[in-house]
């Protein structure tokens, strides 16, 4: 398998690559758009760092990438929507510059506060400005923290060591969440109005772009000083140069801008209260060892293994739960096969229940294979796990989850119930143990099947000698059965039976088994 680093990577991330058996590795930093749409048309995997942009253009021309790894957080130079229209994994590494990030925006802060890039301009310059760079104390000062994720969890945790006291602005998170670490929580006009100092810590949407504008500005108190070492575009630079400008705010610092390199007449580069620096929030030798030696085992991991970490645009779980959570994520992916095998014509809604043992894991991931097996045969083997929710979508599918604490006399299962034209339709797994899975109820029949191989699935009515029949055609046939289980509701009645064979059934054979009047249907099923 093919991998193309396109950015700049570390020796020892590359060296990963070039242990691994069985991928090629191709190093080509710096390449142009051009030479990246024609790098990329035989690769199975792509790596970046922030100087790559991918592009619809790339995804169209990578026929048979399957992962985009970017080495680091930030994820502005990749096309999100076109990876999900593609069935293209991304992944970052959102946690190996986790440290490095809050520890460059205290940095940032405390020389913001103390005047140091222009007093040891000024310094160097054989002045002695003593008097000119007059800073403030941070121990007791107010810091508004926008946004407590990972990054901003750090930074809360650094200020409070310095004696600061932090409020956070973060509408996902408790009061009770923000009270635990060591902060309060506030709205955000209460934030902007009482803060010494502000940094940012969130990711730019539609809803956070332009977070600090003219208007939010006005409300900030004039010796305020604020830090931006999250994202550009977060902030109106233009308002902030003219607010700085004006002395209705102290300064500010900052790591990113709205485009970066900023352009030279940006007027917050020609500020003496403003410090600048070129997205080195990153930038320390171990955080670009971790970075990219995470990235190139998470690769791996995906190209050789199947596991996905750290991915973006689908549900994901560290490697630690992966383990655990694999088993139910290949129950979930058989049933949804099943059931599409089955009768999955037309349909209009799909239902998951997760019940017992299995809610005490990430249920997202599930899900996506269970819609991968359902709709795998009905689209195709374009179906994966990143598109399959966006495919079921375009369908007019409507997919609904839950969860229950009760279980119907199993550990833990997942049932999985649609409804077309057919009317509701329902197939039912349980986890008996590691790589343990069985189907345990088709409708309102209890069952036992291993979901593994070929499936005889039979709707028959209780009659002496159907058995013997089905047994003598697919004796006569050659079909060795395997496993058989029997279910009815009542003596008389109508009866499911599924039957495991070692080889598929011939078409022939299925119309001698349908031809009997007693057999209602005859669906082979290939797990």
């Amino acid at each position: 398998m093919k991998v193309l680093v396109s950015d700049k990577f570390s020796p020892e991330g590359l060296q990963v690559f070039k242990n691994a058996e069985g991928i090629e590795l191709e190093y080509h930093p710096g390449l142009s758009a051009e030479e990246l749409r024609e790098k990329v048309a035989d690769i199975d995997a792509l790596v970046v760092r922030g100087g790559t942009h991918v592009t619809p253009e790339v995804f169209q021309a990578a026929k048979k990438l399957r992962v985009v790894g970017r080495a680091g957080i930030g994820l502005e130079n990749i096309d999100i929507d076109a990876a999900n229209s593609h069935g293209v994994v991304i992944m970052n590494t959102p946690f190996g510059s986790t440290t490095t990030s809050a520890e460059h925006t205290i940095a940032m802060l405390m020389a913001l506060a103390r005047n140091i890039p222009e007093a040891n301009r000024s310094t160097k310059n054989r002045a002695w400005e003593k008097d000119r760079f007059t800073g403030v104390e941070i121990a007791g000062k107010i810091l508004g923290v926008i946004g407590a994720g990972k990054i901003g969890r750090l930074v809360v945790e650094r200020a409070l060591g310095l004696k600061m006291r932090v409020i956070v602005y973060d509408p996902y998170l408790t009061e009770d969440m923000v009270r635990r670490l060591g902060a309060e929580l506030v709205e955000f006009d209460q934030l902007i109005s009482r803060s010494d100092f502000i940094t940012l810590h969130i990711p730019l949407n539609s809803e956070t772009a332009g977070i600090l504008n003219e208007e939010s500005l006005r409300k900030v108190k004039p010796d305020c000083r604020i830090i931006n070492c999250a994202i550009g575009g977060l902030i109106d630079e233009q308002a902030l140069a003219a607010a700085i400008s004006e002395g209705r705010i102290a300064g500010a610092a900052l790591d990113v801008f709205s485009k970066e390199p900023p352009e030279i007449d940006n007027p917050l580069l020609s500020l003496e209260e403003v410090i600048c620096t070129p997205h080195l929030r990153a930038a320390t030798l171990d955080a670009q060892k971790n970075v990219t030696v995470q990235m190139a085992r998470q690769i791996l991991d995906f190209l050789q293994k199947g596991i996905v970490s750290n991915a973006v645009n689908m549900p994901s779980v560290s490697l630690d739960l992966q383990a655990a959570i694999r088993p139910y994520v290949n129950l979930a992916e058989k049933l949804g096969s099943f059931q599409a095998q089955l009768s999955a014509r037309g349909l209009k809604n799909v239902s998951v229940e997760y019940a017992g043992a299995v809610t005490e894991h990430p249920t997202g991931p599930l899900t996506m294979a269970l819609l991968k097996g359902l709709l795998t045969p009905m689209i195709g083997p374009m179906v994966n796990y990143v598109n399959a929710p966006h495919l079921a979508r375009e369908r007019g599918i409507r997919v609904v989850e839950a969860k229950s604490n009760v279980t119907e006399g199993f550990a833990n299962m997942i049932r999985l119930t649609v409804t077309g034209p057919e009317g509701e339709q329902s197939v039912c797994g349980a986890l008996f143990g590691e790589g343990d899975y069985r189907i345990v109820r088709v409708n309102d029949h209890h069952v036992e099947a291993v979901p593994e191989g070929f499936i005889l699935v039979l709707h028959n009515d209780d009659r002496p000698g159907v058995i013997g029949f089905i047994g003598q055609v697919l004796s006569e046939a050659n079909i060795n059965i395997a496993m058989m289980n029997l279910s009815r509701r009542k003596i008389n009645g109508k009866a499911i039976s599924m039957i495991s064979v070692d080889q598929k059934i011939p078409d022939r054979v299925l119309q001698k088994l349908r031809d009997n009047e007693h057999i209602l249907s005859a669906i082979q099923v290939n797990l």
